[in-house]
């Protein structure tokens, strides 16, 4: 086996296994990719002597290096123990599929990512064997493409990390073919890795792409689970009862623990699928954010304060609804929290409109009892759907509607609760309050959800953490904003405890909130933007200049492909026109090679000026072309077997040209796009040129 053609095979599936950077971070794969392969080569190199064990013994030390690597702990001074190979088999039936319940990039933890190094070491010990087995080296290329594929599947390239890829790819792919005589080989694999990435070149990153990841299954759920909104009134019942501390530098005004956006008339329930959440998650509002942390302890679980935009949590592997900040798991625990807060103030608020395409937002509410259409209409004073809607259904409730207290608290949330509230009782605590003023601004066409939670006490403890109890337990609602997310409304006036400064969209809702429409000295309302129709909406239009790549990558691939396919086209013509036939495509390949050809010359005048062996086939294919061209007694099969017998001797003795000239004339347009040009044959000895016969046009 060469080494100069085993080093690149390896190094095309340490870059297919790279490739899964996006999934679990670079740095977290170098080494677990990067020394199984290394392993797998040299011990294939020194088993050249054995080749019937040499597979055998590049898994092993493939394997024991995984060993050695990741799961060193399982192992016995490196050796690998029971654990070690429970370890392996749960990295081939449950690693990838866990993986694709996490929310990316991943935790770089063994379990997760032994999968990447199992499936480097199986594509680089059988890429090795194709080299090793097979006269051509391009099936070598296959493993690490198959393994470059699998990875695009997970998180597809976008555009500048593609092009470095197809280069690096391509690269290798011509240190492996460099000796290879077929011509077309180092542009086909060009071409291939091309089309790998095409889609991460010209198409938009947030275009449509297939994924493993688009439908995945549901993580399993660590607990029972009871939905905190049920709970709310026995927790208020029992208002002293602790219920878990934080330490925080900027302390949040309120904790949510679960959101609800789907509303069947009876139940409240999340909308979001439940993940794992994985090492940390990006923002997704458009506007500006700030990162916060907070120090929880003694959170009972399974349901975990949080906040709406979570980045990362430490000390602790929680599920996660990406969407809802929704943290579940299994407590008692203590974990560092760290989240997204948008930066927006109130008068940025007032001016803003409502995403009705956030999800859940304006989710359906169920059969509502007849009447409170036109209840919703006149809480919001018959405004349009708009931030300063949404505040004046929240004024409408404090005024309107009066907070519960003492022993005799209602229960429920159903349609049957609510309607009683809205236009019996008018009393309530924060369940019917936040749960009426959802619905409600969802028949007014703005989209709400529903958060349940605490808010953060009035004091903090002799030693500055805050202690939040059962009678911190909250439920308020939530009002979609292009460009800031979700904002937390406070209808029951009680949100946010005296004392503690609000930050954020609640301190931004707050400023809007002392400025509405109506209070001395606010500013009067701007005027409702008319809605743009969709068909005029402007479009992301790719530039132009984005094709360039994708026609680059394509070029090598495409261009040996009309070759390919012209040559076809023209075997199958027979008699005199396919011996013609195959004199034209010779004329061509000369043209390719940058050689002059004109019309006037014949076949033997270009023999003269090339080096054997190209000479002695160009000679016989003159003959055979004289022939079919002079005689009067049709062409044999014989003769047209030779006719294109001698255009592959031509190649290959153009071919000795060198790697260069081979590439080069192999993606060349002048051979393919040279006019129509005929066969002039030599004439037979004593006529000097005369009674030459009717040309035949090969092409």
């Amino acid at each position: 086996m060469s080494r100069v053609r085993a080093v690149p095979v390896v190094l095309t599936t340490v870059l297919g296994g790279l490739l899964f950077a996006p999934v679990f971070g670079l740095t977290a794969l170098l080494v677990p990719v990067g020394a199984p392969a290394l392993a797998v080569l040299v011990v294939a190199l020194l088993g050249n002597r054995v080749p019937d064990w040499r597979p055998l013994l590049a898994t092993v030390a493939g394997l024991l290096t995984i060993g050695a690597t990741l799961l060193w702990p399982t192992t016995v001074a490196g050796l690998p123990t029971a654990a070690t190979l429970h370890a392996v088999v749960d990295g081939v039936t449950r690693s990838w599929r866990q993986t694709l319940e996490s929310t990316w990039p991943v935790r770089p933890e063994t379990e997760l990512i032994i999968f990447v190094p199992l499936l480097t070491v199986a594509a680089a010990v059988v890429a090795l064997e194709l080299l090793h087995r097979l006269r051509s080296p391009l099936p070598a290329l296959l493993p690490g493409l198959a393994l470059l594929l699998f990875a695009q599947a997970h998180v597809p390239l976008t555009t500048g990390p593609a092009v470095g890829v197809a280069l690096g790819w391509a690269g290798l792919a011509g240190v492996l073919l460099a000796r290879a005589r077929a011509v077309a080989l180092i542009p086909a694999a060009a071409g291939a890795v091309g089309a790998v990435v095409l889609a991460g070149v010209v198409v938009s990153p947030a275009g449509a792409r297939f994924s493993f990841r688009a439908d995945p299954p549901p993580p399993p759920v660590p607990a029972p689970l009871t939905s905190p909104l049920d709970e709310l009134a026995g927790r208020l019942a029992q208002p002293g009862t602790p219920v878990f501390r934080f330490r925080a530098d900027v302390v949040p005004d309120r904790w949510q623990l679960v959101v609800l956006d789907r509303f069947d008339g009876v139940e409240w329930t999340p909308g979001d699928r439940l993940r794992r959440l994985g090492a940390r998650l990006p923002p997704v509002i458009t506007g500006p954010v700030r990162e916060r942390a907070a120090t929880v302890a003694g959170a009972p679980g399974p349901w975990l304060p949080s906040q709406t935009w979570p980045a990362a949590v430490e000390g602790a592997a929680p599920y996660v609804a990406p969407g809802h900040g929704t943290l579940l798991l299994a407590g008692p625990v203590d974990y560092t929290l760290r989240w997204w807060e948008p930066q927006i103030d109130g008068a940025a608020l007032l001016r803003s409109g409502v995403d009705d395409r956030a999800p859940g937002g304006l989710g359906p509410i169920g059969n509502a009892p007849p009447g409170l259409a036109e209840l919703a209409a006149r809480a919001t004073g018959g405004q349009r759907s708009s931030f300063r809607a949404a505040l004046r259904l929240e004024a409408w409730f404090r005024a309107e509607y009066r907070l519960a207290t003492g022993d005799d608290l209602p229960t429920g949330h159903s349609w049957p609760q609510l309607a009683e509230f809205l236009r019996t009782t008018r009393r309530g605590t924060s369940e019917q309050v936040a749960a009426a003023y959802v619905v409600l601004a969802r028949m007014a066409g703005i989209p709400a959800r529903l958060a349940v939670g605490y808010r953060t006490p009035a004091r903090p403890d002799a030693d500055g953490a805050y202690t939040v109890r059962n009678g911190d337990a909250l439920a308020w609602p939530e009002v979609a904003v292009p460009g800031a997310g979700w904002i937390p409304l406070d209808p029951t006036g009680q949100a946010s405890a005296a004392g503690v400064r609000a930050t954020g969209p609640a301190a931004a809702a707050q400023q809007a909130r002392s400025a509405r429409p109506g209070r001395p000295g606010a500013a009067p309302p701007a005027p409702a933007a008319a809605p743009v129709p969709a068909a005029a909406r402007p479009r992301h239009r790719s530039p132009w200049w984005a094709l360039v790549p994708g026609v680059l990558l394509a070029w090598p691939v495409v261009v040996p492909l009309l070759w390919a396919a012209r040559a076809g086209l023209r075997r199958r013509r027979r008699g005199a026109d396919g011996v013609l036939a195959a004199a034209g495509e010779a004329r061509d390949r000369l043209l390719a090679y940058g050689l002059t050809v004109s019309p006037a010359m014949t076949l033997r005048d270009l023999a003269c000026g090339i080096p054997e062996p190209a000479t002695a086939a160009l000679r016989r294919l003159g003959a055979v072309a004289d022939r079919a061209a002079w005689s009067g007694d049709g062409v044999r099969r014989a003769d047209l077997a030779e006719a294109w017998s001698s255009v592959r001797a031509l190649r290959r003795g153009l071919a000795e040209r060198g790697p260069r000239a081979r590439l080069l004339a192999a993606v060349s347009l002048r051979g393919l796009s040279a006019t129509r040009h005929r066969h002039r044959p030599d004439p037979p000895a004593g006529t000097a040129g005369v009674g030459q016969p009717r040309d035949r046009a090969p092409s």
